[in-house]
């Protein structure tokens, strides 16, 4: 039997009960043979407000060329997007993850309100990558999802640079080692346009992971912003899920249990954020998929570090790029024998057929040969222990300190910690604790890219270490353990540390621990009380009811 790619939309608007529907649609320019076709999502995350998503408006309209070119109707509506970067530091920053389930859920509300037949997902910051891909999987429909591309890197006296390099920036300034100029002067020079953060930060380790992951086609998404190629890509994308549609293919059909772990792969090869690892677990669980936190350690542990990139390393996503992208990534997996190479994806082709198709620029320097990786393992750790039995993470690319043991610094949230900072009150040996900064205590889990690029900025990155139930930025980089869990609000060991008590953090161990005994920790708990929530009403009280453990992905159910 032939399939329908009108299956859903025909129930829209055909036959005469469905007139009403119909006159709807022609008010705003639809004919009847616009109505006859497969009518196409698109879901849009353009903003205004910031450079990831700026010029998501102008690739979204090549998308929809493409799907009229192929035979669809494609219908664009949008999201909201929280940029990371400008929330950094703030109240605002809860609001990011949280825009996460936002994205998600408009997404799956209007295609389920519209019966679409297929959907074209256009993320760019953070949280609308995995945003849009959970909305995909819940769907499970016809589908792909497109980023908009990296910005281009700034070019500060001579040298590229990152985004991270402006906040780190703010903290050498508070130690005066540098001036108010040299900071203004960076400030001016580090986002030259529309893209979203150059490094390998969480907007394009989530962009890398869902192109292995076989969601985005295979060398797209790495395209860069503002290259006339991610228009051509673009119009593709348009394409290629009208192809999806006639074919049958669903989200669900791409996102298994081998893709994800190829996802895992390539996060861990890259030295990419530790978000990924939030934002896969999260995906997973949309998808019925089967996954734990402690499936990224044995992952990482027989995955090479592989890829050069900031904050870890020396280049940044537009050099990747012109190296030969992510097919590149994925050939060195799979000459290691590292990817599940019959995994199916959007363009059509398996990831290893996309892979042996990879074309290595000559010279390159930024994807390193398996005889002489970066590291022999992975760019991130699980680390459990008594701070931590659910888990935590810890990004080690790019650095090579295994253990700190030091004194805690205890903080009840990461405005504390930033002023005793400032205020020189952080020695080296220390170990800052931020808490109640999980995703329910938060709420929210911001992440700490001021502090912690902060510390590297005032000379103390390799002389402390830092712990909290919140997340980090893909631009972190130090020994420090995010998403520790359970969170504090909910009485997770954290919540019984005291200043002073001596912690212990081993790499090699994959420990994280206080000196204390069982019994003194069961004691401390056992008086704890949780705080009022910090949200009585509204979004962020919702959300802190609902919220799943950060080692469950940090999912609403």
């Amino acid at each position: 039997m032939d399939r329908d790619p009108r299956a859903r939309s025909r129930k829209l608007v055909d036959g005469p009960d469905r007139a009403p529907a119909r006159s709807y649609f022609k008010a705003i320019g639809l004919t009847d043979a616009d109505l006859g076709r497969p009518l196409v999502a698109v879901a849009n995350t353009w903003t205004d407000a910031m450079p990831c998503n700026f010029h998501l408006r102008r690739l979204a309209a090549k998308v929809k060329e493409g799907v009229r070119a192929a035979g669809g109707t494609p219908l664009e509506f949008n999201t909201i997007a929280i940029s990371d970067g400008i929330s950094m530091g703030t109240e605002g920053m809860k609001t990011s993850l949280i825009s996460r389930e936002v994205v998600a859920d408009s997404i799956e509300l209007a295609t389920r309100g519209y019966l679409f037949d297929a959907v074209v997902a256009i993320s760019g910051c953070d949280k609308t990558i995995p945003g849009t891909v959970m909305a995909l999987a819940r769907l499970d429909l016809p589908s792909l999802m497109l980023y908009g591309g990296s910005i281009a890197p700034g070019r500060f006296r001579g040298k590229d640079v990152a985004v991270g390099a402006i906040f780190e920036a703010v903290g050498a300034h508070a130690a005066g080692r540098i001036s108010d100029a040299d900071l203004a002067e960076l400030e001016n020079v580090v986002c030259p346009g529309p893209g979203a953060c150059g490094g390998q930060y969480t907007a394009n380790t989530m962009a890398m992971a869902f192109e292995m992951l076989g969601i985005s086609p295979m060398g797209m998404n790495g395209v860069p912003a503002m290259l006339e190629e991610k228009d051509r890509v673009a119009y593709r994308c348009g394409e290629l899920v009208m192809q999806l549609l006639r074919d049958g293919v669903t989200a669900c059909s791409i996102i298994t249990r081998e893709s994800i772990e190829n996802a895992i792969a390539a996060v861990v090869a890259s030295g990419g954020s530790t978000n990924g690892v939030l934002h896969l677990l999260a995906v997973a669980r949309e998808a019925g998929v089967p996954l734990t936190i402690d499936d990224f350690d044995v992952i990482s542990k027989k995955t090479p570090t592989i890829v050069d990139l900031v904050p870890g390393g020396q280049y940044v996503a537009t050099d990747l790029y012109a190296a030969g992208g992510v097919p590149l990534v994925a050939q060195r997996l799979l000459e290691a024998g590292l990817l599940h190479e019959s995994q199916p994806t959007v363009s059509g082709k398996t990831v290893g057929e996309e892979a042996r198709a990879a074309r290595e620029t000559p010279g390159q320097k930024v994807v390193t040969s398996l005889a002489q990786p970066l590291k022999a393992t992975g760019g991130l750790v699980i680390l459990k222990g008594n701070l931590a039995p659910e888990g935590c993470v810890v990004k080690v690319a790019g650095y090579e300190r295994v253990r700190h043991r030091g004194p805690a610094r205890v903080f009840e949230c990461e405005e504390d910690s930033f002023a005793a900072l400032r205020a020189g009150k952080i020695r080296p040996g220390d170990v800052v604790v931020i808490r109640y900064e999980g995703p329910r205590g938060g709420p929210g889990m911001r992440e700490m890219l001021g502090v912690t690029a902060a510390l590297v900025g005032e000379g103390l990155g390799d002389k402390v270490a830092l712990l909290t139930d919140g997340r980090f930025s893909g631009a972190t980089r130090g020994l420090m353990a995010g998403h520790v869990a359970p969170e504090a609000q909910v009485g997770g060991p954290i919540a019984a540390l005291r200043e002073g008590d001596v912690i212990c953090l081993d790499i090699e161990e994959r420990r994280l621990d206080v000196e204390i005994s069982a019994e003194e920790m069961k004691q401390r708990l056992a008086s704890w009380k949780a705080p009022a929530p910090r949200y009585a009403s509204g979004v962020l009280a919702k959300y802190a009811r609902h919220v799943s453990s950060a080692s469950e992905g940090a999912v609403t159910s």
